[in-house]
C-alpha cells in the first residue's frame, strides 16, 4: 500500500531522530487517521521495538511486551521469556538504547495506561533519570484524543513537560485526498472526500477502481463490505452504550441540531444527552459551532464532523432494506445518486474553505478566523447564512464568500444576495466576495468578476497546483 500525504511530519521525525538525543514523541488522532501508517513508514529501515498496547489485562500486556523486546534481541528466534515487571522490560530497552540509536514504539498507550494505571509515573522516572541520558527515540501513540490530550499533554499527567514533540494527526484535506485517484475528476474526487472525509483508511477502503458509483454498491451498500459496519465497529469499539450513541449521530444526521431538538429525537433528558454529545465530540464524530465573531451561546449548534459517519447515516438507514435484501443495485440511482449533489453542499463549504485556509493566492486580507454566519434579518425577520466569513488579524475588512455545488451555472444573483447578507452580517468597513461553483458562472457573473466586484473561483481552480 502507498504512502501519501504525510511528508512534513516525516520529515519532522527524521530530523529529531539524526540528532541523536533522546526523543519522546506524542502523536494522536482519531482511529482510522493513518497514525500507525506513519509510524511504520517512520521506523523503516531503524532499529525499532514495536509494542502495540491490547485492550486487556496487565498481565498480558507484559508478556506481549517481553515478546517485543525479545524479538528485536533475538530475531528469528521463538523464545518464550518474558519479564517479571514493567520496569525490568523498560530497564532493558534503556540499556540497549544507552548502546545504539533505538526507536521504541508504544502503539494505543491509552490501553497499556488502562491496563496498568501507574505506566505513566514509571515512564516518568525513567526518562526523567535515564532514558534522558540515551539514544532512545521514544513514541507514544493513541486513538483517544481525550487521554492523550489530557493524561499524556495535560498538565497534571506525570508525563507532563517530557515530550519533546507532538503530532496530532489530522485527517487530509480535499486536494490531499485527490493524490490517491489523480486518473479521475475533480468531480469524483470531490465526492471521494465527501465520503471519507480525508479519511486514509476509508479511501482505502472505497476502493475505487473506475466508478465511484461501483465502488460504493461493492464496498459500503453491501453487506459484506468493510465500509457497511465500520459505524458500528467503532461505537462497538469505543463506547459502553453503542445503541444511544447511535440515536444521537442519527437525530444530528436527520437534521436535529440543537441540544433540546437532539434529547427530544433521541428520546433522552438534556443533562445526559449533553454528555453522549461531549463523548462524540472527543472522538471527532461530532462538532460544534457557533457564528464566526460570536461567542458560544444560544446560537450553538451540532453538526456531524465525521464525513463518513455523515454518508453513511444519510444513506444507509433509509435504504437499509434494499441493501439486506441485495437489491440497491436497482434503486441506487433515486435513492442515492440523485441526492448527492445535496449532500455535497456542507462538504463543499468545508472545501473551500480549505481553499482559502491552503492554497488561494493573494488574499485580499490577512485572515485570524475562517467559518460560517447566520443570524436574523431585522427588516425581513428571515434567518440568514453565509457560507464563508473570513475575519481580518486587524482591520475591518472581510471575505464574504458563497459556496454552489450544482449543476446550473451561478448568476449574477448570487452576488446581489451576498451583498445583502453582508449589510445583515455588518460588522465590516469594507467586503471582499469569492464566489465558489461547481458548475461555473453566467456570462453576467463574470463580467462582474472582470470588474473586479467578486472573485470566482471554479472546482477545477481549486484543484488546480499551478
Amino acid at each position: 500500500m502507498m504512502f501519501y500525504c504525510r511528508d512534513s511530519e516525516l520529515e519532522k521525525m527524521n530530523r529529531r531522530y539524526d540528532n541523536g538525543q533522546f526523543e519522546c514523541i506524542v502523536i494522536y488522532g482519531r482511529r482510522r487517521v493513518g497514525k500507525t501508517a506513519l509510524i511504520n513508514e517512520f521506523c523503516k529501515g531503524k532499529p525499532t521495538i514495536l509494542f502495540s498496547a491490547l485492550d486487556s489485562t496487565e498481565q498480558e500486556n507484559l508478556e506481549t511486551l517481553s515478546r517485543a523486546v525479545f524479538a528485536y534481541k533475538y530475531p528469528g528466534s521463538d523464545m518464550g521469556a518474558r519479564f517479571d515487571t514493567y520496569e525490568d522490560a523498560f530497564n532493558e530497552i534503556g540499556r540497549i538504547a544507552s548502546e545504539e540509536r533505538l526507536v521504541f514504539v508504544i502503539d494505543e498507550y491509552p490501553y497499556l495506561a488502562k491496563a496498568k494505571s501507574a505506566v505513566s509515573s514509571i515512564l516518568q522516572h525513567l526518562i526523567d533519570h535515564r532514558w534522558v541520558h540515551t539514544k532512545l527515540y521514544l513514541i507514544l501513540c493513541g486513538s483517544s484524543m481525550s487521554f492523550m490530550e489530557n493524561q499524556v499533554l495535560g498538565h497534571e499527567s506525570p508525563l507532563y513537560g517530557r515530550r519533546t514533540g507532538q503530532f496530532k494527526i489530522e485527517p487530509l484535506n480535499y486536494r490531499e485526498t485527490a493524490v490517491f485517484h489523480p486518473e479521475l475528476s475533480e468531480e469524483d474526487n470531490a465526492l471521494i472526500y465527501g465520503i471519507t472525509g480525508g479519511v486514509p483508511h476509508y479511501i482505502n477502503k472505497l476502493g475505487v477502481r473506475g466508478s465511484v458509483d461501483d465502488a460504493l454498491l461493492e464496498n459500503l451498500f453491501d453487506r459484506s463490505g468493510y465500509l457497511f459496519e465500520e459505524p458500528e465497529n467503532l461505537l462497538k469499539q469505543e463506547l459502553r452504550e453503542p445503541a444511544v450513541y447511535n440515536a444521537v449521530i442519527r437525530a444530528i444526521a436527520e437534521g436535529a441540531s440543537r441540544m433540546n431538538e437532539i434529547a427530544t429525537k433521541t428520546g433522552t433528558e438534556t443533562g445526559p444527552c449533553s454528555k453522549y454529545i461531549h463523548t462524540l465530540m472527543e472522538l471527532g464524530i461530532i462538532k460544534k459551532e457557533t457564528p464566526v465573531t460570536e461567542r458560544p451561546g444560544k446560537k450553538t449548534i451540532y453538526l456531524l464532523a465525521d464525513q463518513f459517519f455523515r454518508f453513511w447515516y444519510r444513506f444507509v438507514p433509509k435504504n437499509i432494506i434494499a441493501v439486506a435484501s441485495g437489491r440497491i443495485g436497482e434503486t441506487y440511482d433515486r435513492a442515492v445518486k440523485a441526492h448527492l449533489a445535496d449532500y455535497m453542499g456542507l462538504t463543499f463549504e468545508n472545501m473551500c474553505r480549505q481553499y482559502l485556509l491552503y492554497y488561494a493566492e493573494d488574499l485580499p486580507i490577512a485572515m485570524c478566523d475562517l467559518g460560517q454566519w447566520w443570524g436574523t434579518d431585522r427588516k425581513t425577520r428571515r434567518q440568514v447564512q453565509i457560507d464563508i466569513i473570513g475575519c481580518p488579524a486587524e482591520g475591518s475588512e472581510y471575505i464574504i464568500g458563497s459556496c454552489k455545488y450544482k449543476k446550473e451555472k451561478t448568476g449574477l444573483d448570487e452576488l446581489e444576495r451576498l451583498r445583502s447578507y453582508a449589510a445583515v452580517f455588518g460588522k465590516g468597513s469594507r467586503y471582499h466576495y469569492y464566489i465558489f461553483s461547481k458548475a461555473g458562472f453566467t456570462e453576467g457573473l463574470e463580467n462582474a468578476g472582470q470588474r473586479g466586484e467578486v472573485r470566482l473561483v471554479t472546482l477545477e481552480e481549486m484543484y488546480s497546483m499551478s
